[in-house]
């Protein structure tokens, strides 16, 4: 029982000295099997690890994101949280952080914050963007950076239906089949379409307190086959009020998404 004891007392000391840190990353998703770590792929999470497990003399080091991106998804402004011993330089640990890992990602910020903070819970809202390449012909040095849409589009029909996301609504019609989360509403504040004309690119911005695994994707997909006349303008308001997968688009590819920005809530 003494051992015991004293394993447990030197653990508790040890939590006492760790400190919590924040960080602002961006990454280039094309080489990543997505955020989250797992078996034989690589991950955002698994690299900032290894690179943390360096600076911590070897020892292992966890990091929390605040949202999973899917394989190819691109960030510009991801949130994480890790935990070291003891407080360290923010400005030296980001310059470290950024130079030793792999050059597809990019450590923005870092700042230390409270014990309690976690990236994933603490009241935040997120930012994504997706951009549509309408060229003709196609950019081949952005195919993996923007989503290549062959089809004639009447860009003021998606421009109609665009504003019918906006508000809290339930969004299982836009949610991939197979989901586990039970509360599907959420609350999109922005959602606009902008038509880059030098570049012969669609801009979507999303804004919200929340969003489903896809549901970014599955609503541009929705919105091009609007634009392109397979689907009537209020289609929107259909998926929405019959909570129906099967009435909403294809999903789009994930190499013309970006998790844009995170907003937390002080």
């Amino acid at each position: 029982m003494a051992v015991v004891g004293l394993v447990s007392l030197l653990s508790l000391c040890y939590n006492q000295n760790m400190t919590r840190y924040k960080a602002i990353i961006s990454y280039d998703g094309f080489g990543f099997s997505g955020f989250q770590r797992q078996p034989q792929a690589r991950t955002v999470q698994e690299e900032l690890e290894k690179t943390l497990a360096r600076l911590n003399s070897g020892q292992p080091v966890v990091v929390h994101g605040a949202g999973r991106t899917d394989a190819g998804v691109h960030a510009y402004g991801q949130v994480i949280h890790f935990d070291l011993p003891q407080a360290r330089d923010v400005e030296r640990l980001r310059f470290a952080l950024d130079t030793q890992t792999a050059e597809d990602i990019d450590v923005i910020a870092v700042e230390e914050v409270a014990d309690d903070f976690h990236c994933r819970y603490a009241k935040h809202s997120k930012t994504y963007e997706f951009l549509v390449d309408i060229g003709r012909p196609k950019n081949p040095m952005m195919r993996h950076y923007a989503t290549f849409y062959p089809y004639e589009l009447n860009i003021a029909l998606i421009e109609e239906a665009i504003v019918d996301l906006v508000g809290k609504h339930d969004f299982t019609g836009f949610t991939a089949s197979g989901t586990a989360v039970e509360n599907k509403v959420r609350t999109i504040t922005e959602a606009t379409v902008e038509w880059d004309q030098k570049r012969n690119f669609l801009i979507f911005t999303f804004s919200g307190n929340g969003f489903l695994y896809k549901q970014v994707r599955n609503m541009v997909g929705t919105l091009l086959k609007i634009g392109n006349g397979r689907m009537p303008v209020g289609q929107i308001k259909r998926i929405l009020a019959e909570k129906d997968r099967n009435l909403a688009g294809p999903t789009a590819a994930g190499n013309g998404l970006y998790l844009k920005e995170i907003r937390y809530e002080e």
